[in-house]
C-alpha cells in the first residue's frame, strides 16, 4: 500500500501545481487515459472529478485548491456529471470547475441531427403544401438508441413542435365535462384529422397550463370530443385550481393541438415519427440544413451536486461554463398538469365538504413533483455557480433544492428555457400535501443563507407558462438582489409556498433592487413580485417593476399586478418599490404586513440602482427584446354595472359604503334608469364583481373586462399636455345581434389609428383627454374624458371641424349599434348621469 501511495503521489505531481493549487485540464480533444496536464488533457469532466477525488483521498492535496479547467468546445455528455461529498473542497481550498481563460466550454445534453434530405415522396397525413418544403432525417443513422424528444434547436433557435394553430394564435374550447373527463373543441379544418394518433392537447387555464395526451377523438361535424390518457385525465378534471376557464365575458380557455404530422404546415415546425425514427422539418428562411447545426436533447440533467444531510457537498465552485440542450420527457409519458411554478400535480382533487383540521375553509388537496433541472443542487454548503450560461433548456435552469447553506448564484445568464429560470428551497415533497407548512425539526433540510444576485433571466418559461423567472419556496435568510428578469410568461420573482399563515421555516428573506419588466406574457393572476404564506422579517424593497404584457388569452384581462401578496402572506414589509401605479393585490393575506411608499413617486435612485450591477452589466447584451406583437398593459379605470329590476332603486348608501370599504371612489357612480355604473380604479375587477353581487343578490352585476379601444391625448396627439383634472362622460349602447357584424365593429376599432387617423386628430382638436370603449357581450360603455369644467356640447363639434371623415365614421358605425332596452325609438347611445352627493 505504501508503494501504491508513493506511485500515486508521483502521478499526481504531473499536474500543474503552484503553491497550494493543483490544476487538472479537460478538453473535447483530450482522452481519459491522459494525465490531465495542460499538454495532455482529459476528455471528460467526470474523469477529472475522479482524479481530483483521488488526489484528496490519497495524497497531501486534501488542503489544496484543485482547479478543473475546461478548454473551450462542446462536451457531448452521455450521462449527467455527478459531484458528491467526496468531491468537496476545504475552507479556503475549494474544488473549482472553471472555463479556461477566454474560452467557452459547453456541457451539452444534445445530439446533432445530420443527414437531412429533401422529402420527395408523399407521406400519408402531410399536406401537399408542406411536402414541397419539408426535409427529413433518418435518426437511425445518428444514434443506435431510440430517440424521443420534445424540443429541437436549429442554429440555437428553437423549432416549433408541429401544432394546429399557426404562430401565436390559439383556439377556444367549447366546454369541459369534469365527470366524463372530456373536452369539446371546434373541429380543426385539417384533412384527415379524425385519424390522427398520438396528438397532445395544450390548454391555457388561469395562471397555469396543462399538457394532456389525447387517447381518442369523437369527431361530430364541426365539434370534436377529446378523451385523454391517465393519469393526467383524472388530475386535470378532479383538481379545482386552476381549471379550464368557461366565460361568455372573456372567452373560454385557449388551446392548441400538437404532435401530429398533419399539423406541420409552416416554416419552423417539426414532427418526430418516433416509431420510424424519422424527423421532419420545414426550414425557416435562410436555414440551410446541409450546414445548419440541428440539436435534439437526450439528457434532462447535466450536472448534479448531491450531498446528504450528514455529509453535504462543501466548497465547490462552478465558474464560466455553458449548459445547453436538455430535454424533459415526463409530459410525453404522464402528461403535465402543473399547480403553480411548474410543479406538476401527482394527485389532486376537490374536498367535498371542504375543510381540513389545519385549514377549515380549504376546498382542495394536491401533491406535486418538481421538474428536472440542468443543474441541480441538494445538501450543499458553500457551493457557488458563477458567470455561467444556461441556454436552450427544456425545463428548469438552476435548482438549489434542500439542505442549502451559504450558497451563491451570481452573474449567470438564463435564456431560452422552457421552465423556471432559477428555483430554490423546498416546495412540497412528493408525500407532503401542498397546503401543509414545511417546518422540519431537522434544520439540515432547510435552505438558508442563499444569495441570488446579478443574474439575467430572459425568455424563460417559454414552454410551461406557469413557471417563473426566479422562484423561492421555503427559504430563510436568503437574498435575491440586483437581478434582471424579463420576457417571462407568468410572474417575475416569487417567494413562498403553502397558502397558509401557519409557522414554517420561512423568515428574514430579502428581495432587493431587482429589475422586472415584460412579464405576464401569457398567464395572468400574476405579478412582478408574488408571495405566499408566513415569512416574518422578510422584505421586498427598492425593486423596479414595469411593463406587464397584455396577455392575449388571459382569463381575466385586469387580473394582474405589480406586487401581489397572496394567501397567508404574513410578516412582510413592502417598501420603496417603483411601479407605474399602485396596482397591488393583498389576497387573503395574513397579519403583520407593512406597505410603505411604493409606486411611481419613489426616489429616482430606486430606478437607477435596480438591476444588474456594473461588474456584470455586460450580460445585458444577451437580453431578449420585448415582443413587438404583444402590447404592454397599464392600469386603467374599470367599469362595473348594476342592473336592477325596472322601477327598483338599490340602496345607494349601502353601495357607497361597500365601495369605500374596498378603497374605491364612492363618488364615481353614474346612472341611466335602472343601470348604475361604477367607473374608477379598483384592486381586482372580478373580486369586486363578486362582492357587489353578494351584497346585492337581487341585482345583476356585470364586469366589463374587455377594454378594446383606447385613445389618449398623451399618446396620440402632437400636444401631449393633459389637464390636471378631468370630467368623465359615460354613454352606453348595444351592438346588433349579428356576430359577424359585431366582429366587423371590433376590427374597425382595432385598425382605426392606422386606417382612420382623422378620428384621433379630431379628438385631439376637441381636447379629449381620453376615450375608452368597454364591452360586455353586446353592450358597450363609452367613456369620454374632458378637462374638468368643460362641456361636451362645446368640445364635440370640434371633432368634425374641417374633418368630414369623422362624420363618415359615425355614419358607418351607426349600422352596428342599437339602443338599450327602454332607450326609445331611434336612440342608440344613452347618457349616464353622474350621481351627485355621493360621499
Amino acid at each position: 500500500m505504501k508503494r501504491l501511495r508513493q506511485s500515486l503521489l508521483g502521478y499526481f505531481l504531473l499536474f500543474a501545481f503552484m503553491g497550494n493549487t493543483a490544476d487538472i485540464y479537460v478538453s473535447p480533444t483530450g482522452t481519459d487515459i491522459n494525465d490531465g496536464s495542460k499538454d495532455k488533457p482529459l476528455a471528460s469532466l467526470n474523469m477529472a472529478l475522479r482524479k481530483a477525488r483521488e488526489m484528496r483521498r490519497l495524497t497531501d492535496f486534501s488542503t489544496a485548491t484543485i482547479r478543473i479547467i475546461l478548454i473551450g468546445g462542446i462536451y457531448h455528455l452521455k450521462e449527467p456529471v455527478f459531484i458528491r461529498p467526496e468531491d468537496s473542497g476545504a475552507a479556503g481550498h475549494a474544488t473549482i470547475i472553471m472555463a479556461a481563460p477566454g474560452e467557452e466550454p459547453v456541457l451539452s445534453g444534445g445530439i446533432q441531427i445530420t443527414g437531412w434530405k429533401k422529402l420527395l415522396t408523399a407521406i400519408p397525413g402531410l399536406s401537399p403544401k408542406a411536402r414541397n418544403n419539408v426535409w427529413v432525417a433518418d435518426l437511425k443513422s445518428v444514434s443506435t438508441q431510440t430517440l424521443d424528444f420534445r424540443q429541437l434547436w436549429i442554429n440555437n433557435i428553437k423549432g416549433v413542435r408541429a401544432k394546429d394553430a399557426n404562430g401565436e394564435t390559439m383556439n377556444r374550447i367549447i366546454s369541459w365535462n369534469k365527470k366524463e373527463q372530456t373536452c369539446w373543441i371546434p373541429t380543426p379544418k385539417i384533412p384527415g384529422f379524425s385519424s390522427i394518433k398520438g396528438a397532445e392537447f395544450f390548454i391555457h387555464q388561469w395562471w397555469a397550463i396543462a399538457i394532456l395526451r389525447i387517447k381518442k377523438m369523437n369527431v361530430q361535424g364541426d365539434s370534436t370530443q377529446l378523451f385523454f390518457e391517465q393519469p393526467e385525465s383524472r388530475i386535470q378534471s378532479e383538481h379545482p385550481w386552476p381549471a379550464p376557464w368557461i366565460s361568455r365575458e372573456t372567452g373560454n380557455s385557449a388551446f392548441y393541438l400538437t404532435n401530429a404530422l398533419p399539423f406541420l404546415d409552416e416554416p419552423g415546425e417539426w414532427w418526430l415519427d418516433k416509431q420510424a425514427q424519422k424527423l421532419y422539418y420545414w426550414p425557416r428562411k435562410n436555414e440551410q440544413l446541409a450546414t445548419a447545426e440541428v440539436i435534439a436533447p437526450v439528457l434532462e440533467n447535466l450536472l448534479q451536486i448531491q450531498g446528504t444531510a450528514e455529509h453535504p457537498v462543501r466548497n465547490v465552485f462552478i465558474k464560466g461554463l455553458r449548459f445547453q440542450h436538455t430535454g424533459w420527457l415526463r409530459p410525453s409519458q404522464q402528461g403535465h398538469v402543473p399547480h403553480q411554478n411548474g410543479l406538476f400535480m401527482t394527485d389532486a382533487y376537490r374536498l367535498n365538504p371542504p375543510g381540513t383540521k389545519e385549514k377549515p375553509g380549504l376546498d382542495n388537496q394536491a401533491w406535486v413533483g418538481r421538474p428536472a433541472a440542468a443543474l441541480s443542487v441538494a445538501y450543499a454548503t458553500g457551493v457557488s455557480v458563477d458567470e455561467c450560461y444556461f441556454e436552450h433548456l427544456a425545463s428548469t435552469g438552476i435548482d438549489f433544492h434542500r439542505g442549502i447553506r451559504e450558497c451563491l448564484i451570481r452573474g449567470n445568464l438564463l435564456k431560452d428555457i422552457g421552465g423556471n429560470g432559477i428555483l430554490a428551497g423546498v416546495y412540497s415533497d412528493p408525500g407532503h400535501e401542498i397546503h401543509l407548512p414545511f417546518n422540519p425539526s431537522d434544520t439540515r433540510d432547510h435552505c438558508s443563507n442563499l444569495t441570488i444576485t446579478d443574474n439575467l433571466v430572459t425568455d424563460v418559461t417559454n414552454e410551461d407558462w406557469s413557471c417563473v423567472g426566479i422562484g423561492l419556496g421555503y427559504t430563510q435568510h436568503s437574498l435575491v438582489t440586483n437581478n434582471e428578469v424579463n420576457n417571462v410568461s407568468y410572474s417575475g420573482i416569487t417567494m413562498g409556498w403553502g397558502w397558509s399563515p401557519a409557522p414554517n421555516i420561512m423568515k428574514n428573506n430579502l428581495i432587493y433592487r431587482n429589475r422586472i419588466h415584460h412579464y405576464g406574457k401569457h398567464n395572468y393572476d400574476c405579478s412582478g413580485i408574488y408571495t405566499l404564506s408566513a415569512q416574518p422579517g422578510s422584505r421586498i424593497s427598492e425593486n423596479y417593476i414595469d411593463s406587464i404584457y397584455r396577455a392575449p388569452y388571459a382569463h381575466l384581462p385586469s387580473h394582474w399586478f405589480y406586487i401581489y401578496t397572496d394567501e397567508g402572506s404574513s410578516g412582510i414589509t413592502v417598501s420603496n418599490n417603483f411601479t407605474p401605479s399602485a396596482k397591488y393585490l393583498q389576497n387573503a393575506a395574513g397579519p403583520d404586513n407593512t406597505w410603505i411608499n411604493n409606486g411611481p413617486a419613489v426616489n429616482d435612485s430606486v430606478k437607477s440602482k435596480a438591476g444588474i450591477t456594473s461588474n456584470y452589466r455586460s450580460l445585458l447584451k444577451e437580453s431578449v427584446s420585448a415582443d413587438p406583437s404583444v402590447s404592454v398593459n397599464e392600469e386603467h379605470s374599470e367599469v362595473l354595472e348594476l342592473i336592477t329590476r325596472e322601477g327598483v332603486q338599490p340602496d345607494l348608501n349601502k353601495l357607497k359604503l361597500l365601495l369605500a370599504a374596498n378603497q374605491m371612489d364612492s363618488t364615481a357612480l353614474y346612472q341611466w334608469k335602472n343601470h348604475i355604473v361604477y367607473f374608477g380604479k379598483l384592486q381586482d375587477l372580478g373580486v369586486m364583481q363578486g362582492r357587489i353581487q353578494n351584497n346585492f343578490p337581487e341585482t345583476e352585476v356585470k364586469a366589463y373586462h374587455d377594454l378594446f379601444y383606447q385613445y389618449s391625448k398623451e399618446k396620440h396627439c402632437t400636444d401631449k399636455s393633459v389637464a390636471k383634472e378631468w370630467d368623465h362622460i359615460l354613454l352606453s349602447t348595444n351592438l346588433v345581434a349579428d356576430p359577424k357584424m359585431q366582429q366587423e365593429y371590433l376590427d374597425y376599432h382595432a385598425t382605426q389609428f392606422e386606417k382612420w387617423p382623422e378620428l384621433s386628430r379630431g379628438f385631439c382638436n376637441a381636447d379629449f383627454q381620453q376615450l375608452l370603449i368597454f364591452r360586455n357581450g353586446r353592450q358597450l360603455v363609452l367613456v369620454i374624458s374632458i378637462p374638468k369644467g368643460e362641456s361636451l356640447d362645446k368640445l364635440n363639434p370640434k371633432t368634425t371641424e374641417n374633418n368630414p371623415r369623422v362624420n363618415e365614421w359615425n355614419k358607418l358605425m351607426g349600422k352596428y349599434q342599437e339602443g338599450l332596452y327602454g332607450a326609445g325609438e331611434g336612440v342608440k347611445w344613452v347618457f349616464l348621469e353622474k350621481i351627485e352627493n355621493s360621499k
